[in-house]
C-alpha cells in the first residue's frame, strides 16, 4: 500500500564526464537513472513516504537496471510491466559548467510508449493520497496518452489529489500546436497545476505569473503554482495568492530536476498536513538542493538532510 503514485517513462541516462564537451566527442560516461516523474518518486520516497511507480520497460540490461534500482530506492513495482517487443529508452546528456546541458534521446517507440490504458485497471488504488503527472508521458505515443487519461479519470473517481507538471518536451510531439492543446487540457483537468514561467510563454503566451495562474484557474485547477527560477514560486487559488522566495544557491551545477524537486517538497509537506505557504517553501529548498548536485535526483534529501538546509539557508532577497 503506497501512499504516493505517479507514471512515467524510466530512462537510463549516460552522462558525459568531460566538462563543457560536445557529446559527439566525448568518451567517458556516468550511467544514472532518470526520468521526471521516477525524479519525484525518489524524492517523495528519500522523505519517509511510501511511494509507487506505474511504467513499463523492455525485457532487456536497461530495464533490469531500472527496477533493480527503483527497488533500491524503496519504491514499489507492483505496477512495473516488461515486454520483449520494445525496448527501453535511454539519454545521452552533456556535463556544463553553466546553464543547461544539451540531451539526446533513444526513447521512439519504447517499451514505456507502448504501455496501455489496460495498465491503469490492474492498478490498486487502496491507500493512495496524491497521484503526480507530468505532461512527458502524454508525449510518448497515442497509448500512453490513453493510458494518461485513464489515470486521470479514475483519480477523479476516487477523488485523489493530483499534481500535473507541464515538463514541455518539444522534440516529442507531432507540432507545437498539438502539444499546447493537449496539456493545456490536462491540466484542466488537474488540481494542481505547476507549470515554470517560461512554459506559460509557450502554454498560453505570457510570462506573467498572476496571468498564467488565473488562465488555469479558469480551466478548472484549484491551485495553480508558477516556478519563477531563483526568485522563487508564485502561487494562486480563487481566494489567495502567494509569493514564496527561492534559497540563495552559491554553485549552481546542474539545473536538471530542480522542478522535479519543487515538485517532491510541495507534495510531502502537503502529504504531512502542512499549509500552502509551508509546502511551497519546503519545494524551494529541495529545488535548490537539487541544482548544487550533477544527478537528477542526487541532491534530493532525507528528513534531516532537509531539515539542515532549512536551518542553514538563507532566503534570496526579491521583490514579489
Amino acid at each position: 500500500m503506497s501512499e504516493f503514485l505517479t507514471i512515467g517513462e524510466p530512462l537510463v541516462v549516460f552522462a558525459a564526464q568531460e566538462l563543457d564537451t560536445p557529446l559527439a566527442d566525448a568518451t567517458q560516461f556516468h550511467k544514472f537513472l532518470a526520468g521526471a516523474e521516477l525524479n519525484v518518486a525518489v524524492g517523495v520516497s528519500r522523505l519517509g513516504h511510501s511511494s509507487q511507480y506505474v511504467t513499463q520497460v523492455g525485457q532487456d540490461p536497461f530495464g533490469e537496471f531500472i527496477i533493480n534500482a527503483i527497488q533500491a530506492n524503496k519504491i514499489a513495482t507492483d505496477n512495473i510491466t516488461t515486454t520483449p517487443k520494445a525496448w527501453t529508452g535511454y539519454q545521452l546528456k552533456e556535463k556544463v559548467s553553466s546553464g543547461d546541458p544539451n540531451t539526446f534521446y533513444f526513447r521512439k517507440n519504447s517499451a514505456a510508449a507502448q504501455l496501455t490504458a489496460t495498465a491503469i485497471d490492474n492498478i490498486d488504488f487502496t491507500g493512495i493520497k496524491h497521484i503526480h503527472l507530468s505532461g512527458i508521458f502524454p508525449a510518448l505515443s497515442s497509448s500512453s496518452r490513453a493510458a494518461f487519461q485513464r489515470l486521470i479519470t479514475k483519480a477523479h473517481e476516487l477523488q485523489i489529489t493530483t499534481t500535473f507538471d507541464p515538463n514541455l518536451r518539444p522534440a516529442l510531439w507531432a507540432s507545437e500546436a498539438e502539444m499546447v492543446a493537449t496539456i493545456n487540457d490536462f491540466a484542466g483537468q488537474a488540481d494542481i497545476v505547476m507549470p515554470g514561467i517560461n512554459e506559460g510563454q509557450i502554454l498560453l503566451g505570457s510570462t506573467d505569473p498572476n496571468v498564467i495562474a488565473d488562465f488555469y484557474l479558469a480551466k478548472g485547477a484549484k491551485l495553480v503554482i508558477v516556478k519563477v527560477g531563483a526568485k522563487g514560486v508564485f502561487a494562486k487559488t480563487k481566494t489567495r495568492s502567494y509569493f514564496v522566495p527561492g534559497f540563495k544557491v552559491a554553485n549552481v551545477v546542474d539545473t536538471v530536476g530542480a522542478g522535479d524537486g519543487f515538485a517532491v517538497g510541495f507534495i510531502t509537506a502537503r502529504l504531512e498536513g502542512l499549509s500552502i505557504e509551508a509546502a511551497l517553501q519546503r519545494g524551494n529548498a529541495i529545488g535548490a538542493l537539487a541544482v548544487q548536485h550533477p544527478g537528477d535526483n542526487d541532491g534530493y534529501p532525507t528528513a534531516d538532510k532537509l531539515q539542515h538546509f532549512l536551518t542553514q539557508s538563507t532566503l534570496t532577497k526579491v521583490a514579489e
